[in-house]
This record gives structure tokens, C-alpha cells and sequence, in this order.
């Protein structure tokens, strides 16, 4: 899939790696789940800060560098329902500033919204464990869920106008 238009770097993603990328989040609990208050970049730097901190204080300690537990588990992973929100591309795309909307491409015709919006997005990429080859190769939600149940289909690549 390609990020492309009024964005400061073109980029290509490989949707077949998204499903070892940790930022991706659970669909079949996302939507019933209460949102927190800080984001998971957020929580990353918090605990990152911590961390540091006592290394200054008490000095490094080998044996007790963070070791991170895998996050999802192989079998969930196989029948597991996922997507990841599109900001987190944007970002590196680096949209320019006279840039107004998102349009993503799909099979039938495009569809656009305003840019502000695009954080708001997510990108499926699996259901239940398999890659959705018959209706994708992703479906957009909103993240508030209001379309979940009838998402967005054939998406296939992405416009900043």
C-alpha cells in the first residue's frame, strides 16, 4: 500500500508485516474496551523516564534491564482479529502543510475525508486470523466503532490532497 500526494516522503508498506508490529491493536476487544488516557507512545516514555531515573539514582544494573514480554500470543496472533491506525504512517510521511484531506482508494472509487480526522482511523488488516484477500487488502473503522460492523472495503492505497 502506498502513502502518497502532498506528503514531504512518498512511502510503500509492506501490510503483510503489520501483524509483528506492536502498535497494532486488537479488533475483536478494541471497540468493547474503555480507552485510556494516555496513548501507548505516551506509557512507553513514562516508563522509559522511570526507568532512567533510578538507573541516576541507584546506578545501572544489568540484571535489572527491562525485558519486554512478548505482547500478543502465537495462537491469538492466528485467529485473532487486527488493525493499526494510519497516524502512525502519517507521521512518517510527513504530510505538507496546504495538505486538507485523506483519500483512500478503493475498488469502488475513492473515498475522502479531512486530514485532521485521519487520527481517528484504523486500517484492518486481518480477520480471525487470516489476511482479507476477498474484501481487501483492508477495510478502514472509525475508532469510535459506529462502523464496524459495515467498514470500509478495498482499500488499496492512500492520497493526501
Amino acid at each position: 500500500m502506498q502513502i502518497k500526494g502532498k506528503v514531504k516522503f512518498p512511502i510503500t508498506l509492506d501490510i503483510g508485516t503489520w501483524i509483528f508490529d506492536d502498535r497494532k491493536v486488537d479488533l475483536d476487544t478494541y471497540f468493547d474496551e474503555e480507552k485510556q488516557g494516555l496513548n501507548e507512545e505516551e506509557e512507553y516514555l513514562k516508563k522509559t523516564g522511570k526507568f532512567f531515573d533510578r538507573e541516576l539514582k541507584e546506578g545501572a544494573n544489568p540484571q535489572d534491564a527491562v525485558r519486554t514480554k512478548p505482547k500478543w500470543k502465537r495462537q491469538h496472533l492466528k485467529t485473532g482479529s487486527f488493525g493499526i491506525f494510519i497516524h502512525i504512517f502519517l507521521k512518517n510521511a510527513e504530510p505538507l502543510a496546504d495538505a486538507k484531506k485523506i483519500v483512500f482508494e478503493t475498488k469502488n472509487g475513492p473515498v475522502a475525508f479531512p486530514l485532521a480526522e485521519a487520527e481517528h482511523f484504523i486500517l484492518a488488516f486481518s480477520h480471525q486470523g487470516n489476511a482479507l484477500k476477498e474484501t481487501g487488502p483492508l477495510h478502514l473503522l472509525f475508532d469510535d466503532g459506529s462502523n464496524r460492523d459495515h467498514p470500509i472495503q478495498y482499500v488499496s492505497g492512500v492520497t493526501i490532497e
